[in-house]
């Protein structure tokens, strides 16, 4: 079969695009997705619907290059406005600290330092609020699952690249 869609074939078993993911967010998370859906229905959708009619009353759409061009960019507007619907819906927001503050858990800042001395300041947040500028990782990354749970002073073990690297947890902190 040939075309457009067709792509490599992956065996589902072993493919990490279909682990699932966690839809844990945090309220700051949510409010920012929240905020580009507003600006995307509110601000962008109609901007360009109105450059679309512009466009569309100049004639011949066939050879209109910017009507094509901003029914593209309308076109991509509205999916992203469908996704972050949908995605909004599924999330479950984590807006208060856990039980134990004292181990790592979901939304909390921690400082680490490797084999090397080197200190690492990371936060572990949902899938949608990765950054990696501020080191901002997925609960779902394979260093946040080797720290979760544990303690300032315990050791975690990650498998890396390069072989498996240890991190003794310096401090953790959830802040408000």
């Amino acid at each position: 079969m040939k075309g457009r869609n067709m792509t490599r074939w992956r065996d589902p078993a072993k493919d990490p695009r279909q682990e699932p993911k966690s839809n844990l967010i945090t309220a700051e998370g949510a409010a920012r997705l929240r905020g580009i859906l507003d600006h995307l229905a509110r601000v962008k959708r109609p901007q360009i619907s109105a450059k679309v009619g512009e466009a569309a009353a100049q004639g011949d759409r066939s050879e209109n290059a910017d009507y094509t061009y901003n029914k593209k960019e309308l076109n991509r507007v509205i999916a992203r406005i469908t996704y972050l619907t949908k995605r909004l819906d599924e999330l479950q927001i984590v807006d208060r600290l856990p039980a134990d503050t004292s181990k790592v858990f979901f939304g909390a800042f921690v400082s680490l330092e490797d084999e090397n001395g080197e200190q690492v300041h990371i936060r572990i947040v949902g899938h949608d609020e990765i950054d990696t500028k501020k080191r901002w990782i997925s609960i779902d990354a394979p260093m946040a699952k080797a720290l979760l749970g544990k303690q300032v002073g315990d050791e975690a073990k990650v498998l890396t690249p390069n072989g498996d690297t240890f991190y003794t947890i310096t401090a953790i902190d959830y802040r408000a």
